[in-house]
């Protein structure tokens, strides 16, 4: 019997109906279109409306993904959500998406690594499924970050946007699917993104609220940086274990954090820029749930055929970050 590959086999998205544009951001807070796209290169985000919460996002992703992948709920062995921004602080945010879909027999469970988590559950996925305990793992990354943004400080409210995105996972026999995947964090650097209120040692109160304790905190500057570093050290990491070089890769599809660090990241790397996706203009960061929205669009687009090979890379709070390859 051939040694088992974890594959993609489905994918989906799904957005708020709701905009927010940059010109209305400038009604808002202290800031302007153009301050906004030269840093960032965001010139609208989706933003969830009352009553939504992130499970929706997710479950509608799903239900896509599963679709396309033409599987069954029921014939899930795993579900995994990767989010910060879960519905409650429990149960599992995997077990309402489970429950919505029908998913009886799915072991369901969350993943908290900030904008990474999509990549560290590809990495999940795809030792579950070699060890031979599951066939087939669905993988969301889904964030309502509007819930956490302080619409007072501009260096925060004009990048986070809310979505979700969705894979489908399967075991096959065929030289496909995840060929590297390297992950890593760095807890010392925990403080440059982070949102301090509500855990247990700083519990909701009347003086968490006050403070805004409950929102995103973020040092930018630093964090650019540091993001660059790591990015190009993790992805240099997973091509030479393959011995690839940067232009054998088909389609590179970085988390979607800031257009500069994607062009920095591409030009330290030496990727041709036309084999780069971004669609952060459109729909900003979206932490977990970026690169799993990028990919379908990829994917429904037909930017990804099959036997491409696509190079994902992932940096967030944590710090956490990482890099996968895989061949479609």
């Amino acid at each position: 019997m051939s040694p088992l590959n974890a594959a993609i086999i489905g994918t989906g998205h799904a957005l708020p109906e709701n905009v927010l544009t940059n010109d209305q951001l400038e009604k808002m807070v202290d800031t302007s279109d153009e301050w906004i796209v030269t840093r960032t290169g965001i010139r609208q985000r989706h933003i969830a409306g009352p009553g939504e919460y992130t499970s929706l996002f997710a479950t509608a992703a799903a239900r896509r993904a599963l679709d396309m992948a033409g599987v069954d709920p029921a014939e899930l062995d795993m579900i995994i959500c990767a989010t910060v921004c879960p519905d409650m602080m429990l149960p599992a945010t995997a077990c309402f998406i489970q429950s919505a879909l029908g998913a009886k027999r799915a072991a369901a469970y969350d993943m908290a690594a900030a904008c990474s988590g999509f990549l560290y559950g590809l990495t999940v996925a795809e030792g579950v499924i070699k060890s031979g305990r599951c066939r087939t793992v669905l993988l969301i990354g889904a964030e309502l970050l509007s819930r956490y943004v302080d619409y007072t400080d501009r260096s925060t409210c004009v990048i986070f946007g809310d979505g979700a995105g969705a894979a489908v996972i399967r075991a096959t026999e065929a030289p496909k699917g995840i060929l590297a995947a390297r992950i890593r964090s760095d807890g010392t650097l925990a403080d440059y993104l982070y949102t301090p209120g509500g855990g247990t040692r700083y519990p909701a109160s009347e003086e968490t609220v006050k403070k805004r304790l409950h929102y995103i905190k973020m040092r930018g500057n630093e964090l650019f940086k540091v993001a660059v570093r790591n990015l190009t050290q993790i992805s240099r990491e997973a091509l030479d274990e393959l011995k690839m070089a940067p232009n054998d890769i088909d389609l590179f599809l970085p988390h979607q954090a800031n257009q500069r660090i994607t062009e920095a990241v591409t030009a330290r790397l030496g990727i041709d820029p036309a084999r780069v996706y971004s669609n952060i203009d459109r729909i900003g960061n979206t932490s977990s749930a970026s690169i799993p929205i990028g990919l379908d669009e990829c994917v429904r687009a037909g930017r990804v055929r099959p036997g491409d090979t696509i190079m994902m890379a992932s940096f967030g709070a944590g710090v956490t970050y990482g890099a996968v390859i895989m061949r479609w």
